[in-house]
């Protein structure tokens, strides 16, 4: 695969995790306490990581986006298993789905990138 096409899928990644955040947001989330402003910064965090890995070819954020996947994807798993800032979250539906298979592939997808980026490090 390659990296253009890599950093593509990292870009969708991070920009449909954003997606499904704010329409959550907007449907109500915003009105929850701690959590709706948790979901407005994973918003912009995920379109300004998502800016930078398409216009910048370095390794920060490549990191940047493997660790916002992480990190969410993470909350989510807190949030349905012990809960979260006083939230219960659910294993089921679209919006979680969603949100989950996108901070995989900005997990799976910074990490190769950063792999591909050290490769070519050692290669010169």
């Amino acid at each position: 695969m390659g990296v253009v096409v890599l950093r593509g899928l990292i870009v969708l990644g991070l920009l449909g995790s954003a997606w499904v955040h704010l329409d959550l947001w907007l449907l109500g989330y915003r009105d929850i306490e701690t959590i709706g402003p948790l979901f407005l910064v994973n918003v912009v965090a995920g379109v300004v990581i998502a800016i930078g890995v398409a216009c910048w070819r370095h390794w920060l954020p490549a990191l940047a986006a493997a660790g916002f996947g992480a990190v969410t994807l993470g909350a989510f798993l807190l949030s349905v298993t012990v809960g979260l800032f006083g939230m219960q979250g659910v294993w089921t539906g679209t919006p979680q789905l969603l949100a989950a298979l996108a901070e995989v592939v900005c997990v799976l997808g910074g990490g190769s990138w950063l792999l591909v980026m050290a490769r070519e490090r050692g290669a010169r």
